[in-house]
């Protein structure tokens, strides 16, 4: 089991550090499909998994001036209470059901990873954003950077995504990442590159809210399990963020989409033969 988890924990780790998101969906899946946990165990290894190997990814697009604190830290705060509900929600629901439900969900990320990269208000994409020159010129991802008047639908909107998010994190114990992403980029104007990398902070922040609310669950957890999980996703998650500067990440999404769906489709049979 320990084997198959360090596979399994580059791969997820990967897609957060390059994606920024979407990863953390398959990580449920494999725990209870490939290494043999109960899904509400699942779910809580998942947010320790997921939150400390976005921690980790977090320094390198720090130090590359891709993290924007003051807007993370926000979004994840606004997402506390969806976290804290979500969490207890999920205890209550049976484990097909729960996997029922994940499994649309994957197929929602899927969707959303194959559509057109989402523009900012400036009509630039990832496509478009050159690191170095952005970071000499402007200093990217820096607290100074000036920031824009919002009316009372953007708030509205980044408000309900962040509950939406931290609802999320705490019902499935993902890390949000494919709601999160958009959401910087379109409401806060955020460069592509520079969501990623605050993305990681906000799924940090919504994995430890919900975490502190199934403490209770720490005594069945496998420990060694999740540092091997964790340890082999925490390389993945290095890896990833180099990958994003040499890799377009629409060619990126759409092979992940791909694992998505087949992910996806085989979560759906295997909860659907057990309702049945």
């Amino acid at each position: 089991m320990l084997l198959l988890a360090l596979p399994l924990g580059v791969v997820i780790g990967l897609s957060l550090g390059a994606l920024g998101g979407g990863g953390s969906v398959l990580t449920v899946p494999a725990l209870v499909y490939l290494l043999g946990q109960e899904p509400r165990v699942a779910i809580t290894s998942s947010l320790l998994i997921v939150g400390v190997t976005a921690l980790m990814g977090l320094v390198p697009h720090a130090r590359a001036g891709r993290v924007r604190f003051g807007h993370g830290l926000t979004f994840g705060l606004l997402g506390t209470v969806g976290s804290l509900a979500g969490s207890r929600l999920s205890v209550k629901v049976s484990p097909a059901v729960l996997l029922a439900i994940f499994a649309t969900l994957i197929l929602v990320v899927a969707v959303l990873m194959l559509r057109p990269t989402p523009r900012a208000a400036d009509g630039t994409t990832d496509a478009d954003i050159d690191i170095d020159a952005t970071m000499e010129a402007g200093r990217v991802g820096d607290a100074r950077t000036p920031t824009r008047s919002y009316d009372a639908r953007r708030v509205a909107l980044l408000v309900g995504t962040a509950t939406a998010v931290g609802l999320l994190t705490g019902f499935f114990g993902v890390g949000g990442g494919f709601a999160i992403v958009p959401a910087l980029v379109l409401v806060l104007d955020v460069p592509m590159a520079v969501a990623v990398g605050t993305s990681l902070l906000v799924i940090a922040v919504n994995s430890a809210t919900a975490l502190a609310a199934r403490a209770q669950l720490a005594t069945e957890l496998d420990w060694a399990l999740i540092a091997t999980f964790t340890g082999a996703a925490v390389v993945g998650s290095l890896l990833g963020s180099r990958v994003v500067a040499r890799v377009p990440s629409a060619r990126l999404k759409q092979t992940f989409a791909v694992l998505l769906v087949v992910v996806a489709l085989y979560t759906g049979v295997q909860s659907l033969t057990a309702l049945i």
